[in-house]
Formats: structure tokens, sequence, C-alpha cells
């Protein structure tokens, strides 16, 4: 059985062989990068004005220690301000993810089922009424958004915490963005695979938390720096269907060609 730091190393990889996949397919490269490019302009300029608006931000959110000495007042000030922007960037990676899917779904259905051909064995589109499919999909995409909110407002109040809690707040910000973001990501290729609610695609992913985290919180981060996600995107597409394949014991290296050698 693989250890927990080979899967991480694992799920790590499976971003490279996307980008590879997405090298090769330049067309289809660059027109996934359109939707990313589209929601970095418009989140870069809402993470702007969070940063501009900061100060009074957190002033408003420590009024209540407004008597204490000025040494604690500037601690608490620090931290509340750590959590704010930590808890932002969380949530913003999550619904600039989220976002993103949606403006671009049928380039990254294309990709997805790319990578399905590559590697054999095809899987056709699911068939039911597009009304159907787009209320589950905001329907889902609501509760994605829902469940980030809690996870960034729990991370909030840990960030509170004197050094203990920058440091949980940070690692545990990567692993449940990370999580999530695997969720999004292995949404469209499980679906042609008739796994259509979240919970079922929770279940799934479960089977190998520890290589969607490898794939999940290095894409994260990455998507936390503006502009990365144009070039990331399609890229992290393609690795979350080789990582549907890995969960569903599908094959993940391309068949040999026929004259080649195995």
């Amino acid at each position: 059985m693989a250890t927990a730091p080979a899967e991480l190393l694992a799920g790590a990889g499976l971003l490279g062989r996307g980008m590879g996949m997405m090298v090769r397919r330049p067309r289809l490269f660059w027109l996934g990068a359109v939707p990313p490019l589209i929601t970095s302009v418009i989140f870069t300029g809402i993470l702007v004005l969070l940063f501009t608006q900061l100060e009074p931000i957190v002033g408003r959110l420590t009024s209540f220690a407004a008597d204490w000495t000025p040494g604690s007042q500037t601690l608490i000030q620090v931290l509340v301000g750590v959590g704010v922007v930590a808890g932002s960037v969380l949530l913003m990676v999550l619904t600039f993810s989220t976002l993103t899917l949606a403006l671009g779904s049928p380039i990254y259905d294309r990709i997805s089922e790319a990578v399905d051909r590559e590697l054999g064995g095809t899987r056709p589109p699911l068939d039911e009424p597009v009304a159907t499919s787009v209320l589950r999909s905001v329907r889902q995409s609501v509760a994605l958004i829902a469940a980030s909110l809690l996870g960034a407002g729990a991370l909030l109040l840990l960030g509170l915490i004197p050094v203990v809690g920058q440091i949980v707040g940070i690692v545990g910000s990567a692993s449940f963005g990370g999580w999530m973001l695997c969720l999004e990501l292995v949404g469209s290729p499980l679906e042609r695979r008739h796994v259509l609610t979240l919970a079922d695609r929770r279940a799934i992913l479960r089977r190998g938390r520890w290589r969607a985290l490898g794939l999940g919180i290095p894409t994260f981060l990455l998507l936390s720096i503006p502009f990365v996600a144009v070039i990331l995107f399609p890229a992290a597409t393609a690795a979350g269907t080789i990582l549907t394949r890995h969960l569903m014991d599908e094959p993940t290296q391309a068949p040999a060609r026929t004259g080649e050698q195995v």
C-alpha cells in the first residue's frame, strides 16, 4: 500500500501530466485559458479593493479592543488582519474556480473528454435535459460556496489564536481549499460516469484522499496568485480527469499503439 507522502507526490505529479497533455493540444489549451482570464481580471479587482479597505475593515472588527493597551490592540488587529486576508483568499479561490468552471463548462468538458480519449475508454456525455443539468450545477455550486464560507469563517476564528492559530490557519486553508477544489475538478468526469451528487463525489474522492490533496493543495496555492490560473486551469482540468480515472480504477496511462512494444 502506498504511503501518504508517496500519494501526495503522485497527486502533485498529475498537474505536470495535465500540463503536458494541454501543451500537445494548443488550441484547446488557449480556449481553456479564456474563462480564467476573465475571472482573474474580476477577482484581482476585488482583491485590490480588499487590500485598500483592509485597515477600516480590521478597525471595525476590532472595535471591542478600543480600550486595550496599545500593544494588545496592535496584536489583535494584526491577527484579525491576517485572518481576514487568509479567509478572503480561500473564499475567492474557491469561488473563482466555481465561476470559471461555470463560464467555461463546454470547454472544460471537451478537455476532460480529450483526456479520456487519450487514456482509453471514452465516456459519452450524460444524456439528460439541459435544464436538469443546469439546475443541478447551480445547486451544487451554491452548496460548495456555502461550505467554503463556513470553512473560511472557521479558519478566521482559528487565526485569532496567537502563533498556533496562524500556522493552523495556513495549513488548514491550503488543505481545505485543495480538497474543495478537487471536488470541483472531478465534477465533469464523474458526471460522465453517472456520479451526480456531491455526497457520492466526496465518497469517491475519499478513496484516494492523499492523492487528491496532492493535486488540490499546490493547485489551490498557485491559483491564489493572480493570473497564474490562466495557464494553470486547463492543466488542472486535465489532471482532475486523470485523478478521476485513478479513483474509478481505470487506466491512467495511454494504451500502446498497434505495432509498438508494450
